[in-house]
């Protein structure tokens, strides 16, 4: 996209301080904002438009937690025949609106046999397998071009989102996200070859806009919903995966909630 595409899309965004994106069927989460206004993607330069169940294709705009945020209903992703650079769009365009932190959700399946569906998992670090980055070919403006994900998912804000769910009795588990091209769910080989790399979930998402974030410098937590856990026999279906997030939106916004007041 044009950076004149991009100055415009952060203009009708507004000033922001941080950035959060909903996963699929996770936008009721938007209840705990006191949102002003709801901006269709379609008016937002440049912004790719979401093409998946459960991904409404919208920004809510408002206040959260004592900051300004631009919380986007919904993600698109690289399946849908968009490049990850596009895939990471709107992290670049809440950049530019001023956001320096990142809340990213998502629905994953539980490679971790510990895990029960329903839970939710912070995640501590990622492993990259799409094959891809968006930052291929030029760096933008204010982009670094070797960014460092030592620190990729912010210890601070991972603290913060653990002693809410101390706080509250929220089960909370952590580990390591797989993300991957999608859109077939997993093969029980590549379900085990994931677990031997140390992945404790996967999901069709999320790295992509880590990455970006990181590269303009962005703080990031991430949280993911399990929906269903892998073992022998097991298989799953989007429709399940969207009514399987339903019962985890209550936890997942107040987890949200002490990340972005623990946020810059």
């Amino acid at each position: 996209m044009s950076e004149d595409a991009l100055a415009a899309a952060a203009l009708r965004l507004g000033a922001i301080d941080a950035a959060v994106i909903l996963g699929s069927g996770l936008g009721a989460v938007v209840a705990r904002a006191r949102v002003r206004e709801k901006v269709p993607i379609d008016d937002i330069a440049g912004m790719p438009r979401p093409r998946v169940a459960g991904h409404p294709g919208f920004v809510a705009l408002g206040e959260w937690s004592g900051k300004r945020v631009a919380i986007f209903m919904g993600r698109v992703h690289a399946y849908e025949d968009y490049t990850q650079r596009e895939v990471a769009y709107p992290v670049r365009v809440a950049a530019a609106a001023g956001a320096r932190t990142l809340v990213v959700t998502n629905a994953a399946g539980g490679l971790n046999e510990t895990f029960s569906p329903g839970e939710l998992m912070l995640i501590a670090d990622h492993l990259n397998f799409t094959n891809s980055s968006p930052l291929l070919g030029a760096p933008a403006p204010n982009e670094t071009r070797f960014p460092d994900l030592t620190e990729a998912y912010a210890s601070r804000l991972r603290a913060a989102a653990r002693a809410e769910a101390q706080r509250r009795g929220i089960t909370l588990r952590e580990g390591i996200y797989c993300g991957v091209l999608g859109p077939a769910y997993e093969t029980p080989a590549e379900v085990r070859f994931y677990r031997s790399a140390g992945g404790d979930a996967v999901g069709m998402s999320t790295v992509p806009e880590v990455i970006q974030a990181r590269a303009l410098g962005l703080e990031v937590a991430g949280i993911s919903v399990i929906t269903n856990v892998w073992h022998a026999g097991a298989s799953t279906t989007h429709e399940e995966v969207l009514a399987r997030v339903a019962g985890a939106v209550e936890p997942l916004s107040y987890l949200v909630e002490a990340i972005l007041t623990a946020a810059d």
